[in-house]
């Protein structure tokens, strides 16, 4: 039926990878321009520190989406993001309705269908692969 069929699941995947990383980066800018404002006052869920959870966000919900995004060591900069969404929807939000919990569960489910699917055909991973 499709001429192309084989490339189909590469293209799903871009653009998974592109919703999903780029939606992100609007959360993570936000957080990075007031980490670099010198504004520390975060949420701490895991009690680590309010500095040292701010710059784990903003770590995996910033750079690790722009990785994402590009489609470079993808499946690992999915880790950090996986992590971040469930800590979310299971620590911040835990005692909240399901409600506020989706945003946080649908980007880890999509993080950890990319973790699965690794960044396909049209990534820098592949990319640097094909030399």
């Amino acid at each position: 039926m499709f001429k192309n069929q084989p490339y189909y699941p590469d293209f799903a995947l871009l653009l998974l990878r592109l919703a999903a990383g780029g939606l992100m980066l609007q959360h993570g800018y936000s957080k990075f321009t007031q980490l670099m404002a010198g504004d520390y006052g975060f949420a701490d869920p895991i009690g680590i520190g309010e500095m040292p959870s701010l710059v784990l966000t903003v770590f995996s919900e910033f750079f690790c989406a722009i990785l994402v995004v590009v489609g470079f060591q993808t499946r690992l900069a999915t880790v950090p993001l996986i992590i971040t969404m469930l800590v979310a929807a299971l620590v911040v939000h835990a005692a909240d309705p399901l409600g506020d919990k989706e945003p946080s569960l649908m980007y880890a489910s999509m993080y950890a269908a990319i973790y699965m699917m690794g960044g396909g055909r049209y990534s820098l991973d592949a990319m640097l692969r094909r030399g």
